[in-house]
């Protein structure tokens, strides 16, 4: 599976000026909800905002830590991403499935993310 996914990650063409990498650690015993409210609904909106869906990942699971999502998206540039992520926070829909999905407790203990370029040998521009 793991190679099926980096086979389909690397045959996968998509431009972009930059790419953002993003690891979520959900609350203890919130990784479902967290997963059903990207797909049910993260993704649309995302996609609704000009940010590029790229692919979602778990990490492995280990003893004694939680599984986290990881997921890669993709925008023009850095202007566009920070537009991108302003009008996600405000848009309607985000606000409606954030509040009906952590009706019993928030779903995300932790963010990391970081910025990416796409060197001149990386098979993703």
């Amino acid at each position: 599976m793991k190679i099926f996914l980096l086979s389909f990650l690397l045959c996968f063409t998509v431009t972009a000026d930059i790419y953002e990498l993003r690891t979520y650690t959900p609350a203890s015993g919130k990784l479902e909800a967290l997963e059903a409210r990207f797909r049910d609904h993260t993704l649309a909106i995302f996609e609704s905002h000009g940010i590029k869906n790229i692919g979602y990942w778990l990490t492995e699971k280990k003893e004694g830590e939680p599984q986290k999502l990881v997921y890669l998206i993709a925008h023009k540039d850095r202007a566009a991403a920070g537009e991108s992520w302003s009008a996600f926070k405000k848009d309607p829909k985000w606000i409606a499935a954030k509040k009906a999905s952590e009706a019993d407790g928030r779903l995300v203990q932790k963010i990391d993310k970081q910025f990416l370029t796409p060197t001149d040998y990386s098979k993703l521009k």
